[in-house]
Parts: C-alpha cells; sequence; structure tokens
C-alpha cells in the first residue's frame, strides 16, 4: 500500500457544517484511497517551538475558534488517538535528527477535525498529530515530511492542513465563488506551478519571490503544510481548486 500525502486548504472552521465544492472533493478523494491504518494531520492550528507529538489514545474535540454558530461547538469527532503510532513517528523523528516530544494532553485543533469530517465522517480511524514549529520555516517541515514518508506503506495517510491563502483581514463575506482576487489567485498559480516544476528552492524561498506572498500569507503558519506534504510525497497533483470570499484558496493537492 502505497499511499499519498496529501495539502488540505481546510477553510473556515465553518467547512463542517457548510461544505461547498470541498465537501465532495474531500470525500470523493477519501474514497479512492485504500484503507487506513491511521491519519497523522500536521496542523496550522498546533503551532509551538519545538517538534511534538500527540500520543492520547482518547484525544478531545477541540473547538478552538469564537464567533461561530452555536451548532459548530456541537460538533464532535471522536476519534481514537494511537499512541503507539506516536512513540513510531517520535522514533523516526529522532533518527532523522529532528527529536520530538510525546503530548498526551493535545486535543484535536479544527485543522484536523474539521476536514476529517468531510473526509472519514464515521470517525473510526485512529488521529494523531504532529506540531508545526512555525518559526522554522518551510525547511524544517520538508524534513519533517521526508522523515515520515515511509509511514505511507504503512497504511498511514499523511496530511498537512492549512490554506493556499490565508489573509483574513482581506476577505469578502459577500463574495461569490466565481469572485476572485487577482492578487490571491496570482499567488496560488505561482506556487502550483512551482510545484509542477519541483522548483524547491523558489518555494522555499516563497515569501520572496511569490507574487504578492506577504499579502496572501501576512504569516506563514497556514503555507507551511504544505512543505510537509511535499517534503512526504512525490509527483504533484491538483485534487481540487477554488476559491471562497474572494481570496480564501480551497486548493487540495496530492504527492504520490
Amino acid at each position: 500500500m502505497h499511499l499519498p500525502s496529501l495539502f488540505i486548504s481546510h477553510g473556515s472552521p465553518i467547512l463542517a457544517l457548510q461544505p461547498g465544492a470541498s465537501g465532495p472533493a474531500l470525500a470523493q478523494l477519501a474514497q479512492r484511497l485504500p484503507r487506513l491504518r491511521a491519519i497523522l494531520v500536521v496542523s496550522a492550528h498546533w503551532e509551538s517551538l519545538d517538534l511534538r507529538v500527540s500520543c492520547a489514545a482518547k484525544p478531545q474535540t477541540w473547538h478552538d475558534f469564537r464567533g461561530f454558530p452555536a451548532e459548530l461547538y456541537q460538533v464532535q469527532y471522536p476519534a481514537p488517538g494511537e499512541p503507539q503510532l506516536a512513540a513510531e513517528v517520535a522514533e523516526r523523528l529522532a533518527q532523522a535528527g529532528l527529536p520530538a516530544q510525546l503530548d498526551a494532553e493535545r486535543p484535536l485543533d479544527h485543522g484536523a477535525w474539521v476536514p476529517l469530517t468531510l473526509m472519514y465522517p464515521q470517525a473510526n480511524i485512529p488521529v494523531i498529530q504532529v506540531s508545526l514549529p512555525s518559526q522554522q520555516g518551510p525547511a524544517l517541515q520538508r524534513r519533517v515530511g521526508q522523515a515520515l514518508a515511509g509511514l505511507r506503506d504503512n497504511g498511514v495517510l499523511l496530511i498537512g492542513s492549512g490554506s493556499i491563502t490565508h489573509n483574513l483581514g482581506e476577505l469578502d463575506w459577500q463574495a461569490g465563488p466565481e469572485q476572485v482576487e487577482p492578487w490571491a489567485q496570482a499567488f496560488r498559480d505561482w506556487v502550483v506551478e512551482k510545484l509542477a516544476t519541483q522548483d524547491n528552492a523558489a518555494l522555499d524561498d516563497y515569501r520572496r519571490q511569490a507574487p504578492h506572498a506577504v499579502r496572501n500569507h501576512p504569516s506563514d503558519e497556514h503555507l507551511l503544510p504544505l512543505f510537509f506534504a511535499a517534503g512526504a510525497g512525490g509527483q504533484f497533483k491538483v485534487e481540487h481548486s477554488g476559491f471562497t470570499l474572494g481570496a480564501l484558496g480551497m486548493d487540495i493537492y496530492s504527492f504520490t
């Protein structure tokens, strides 16, 4: 079994209730994959100073946001954890010169459970998370992906969950899906071109080289999971593309 690694733009937490075009795309992608042993997620919403691996046997569903409808706070994703896999992940990272601490308290943040509710709604596949040392940039995430790539052959689906564009201050909450800001489209298209040509040097330096990079990512924690997914995988493919709210990219990529 040779699974892909995935990069998922998880959008707003309301995606769990209003899946739009992303919901069917995620569900169809999950249906094409073989039976999984477990899922490992690097989420933009677990920033840390050092590497950490969640190892709770029964991780809680964390509603790590505010200002959304009450119904959203009732959504639960009671997937089990996998402490044994967490220990294996920590060992693989250590062997790659990337020491990581096990964290038995960490719940599932919405970067993990929101897309998984659409992919695997039965919540019967174990889920663990690896943290995002966001101050250490793209190169570290690529190394983490490379260190864990072998898990793809053991039935573990590797997911980087973030967003291809992420400037919440410039979203148009009245915009339809056909309305896309040119600066957001230009950035997305540059990233796709560099991924397709495997121009890792340009990608790692995206904040200087990509058009409107800082406008699309005032901080880069939502793009960093892309480097994890790319490091863990191989050939790049766009599984789904689109925008919501004028400038929030909803792309989904696989690396096979």
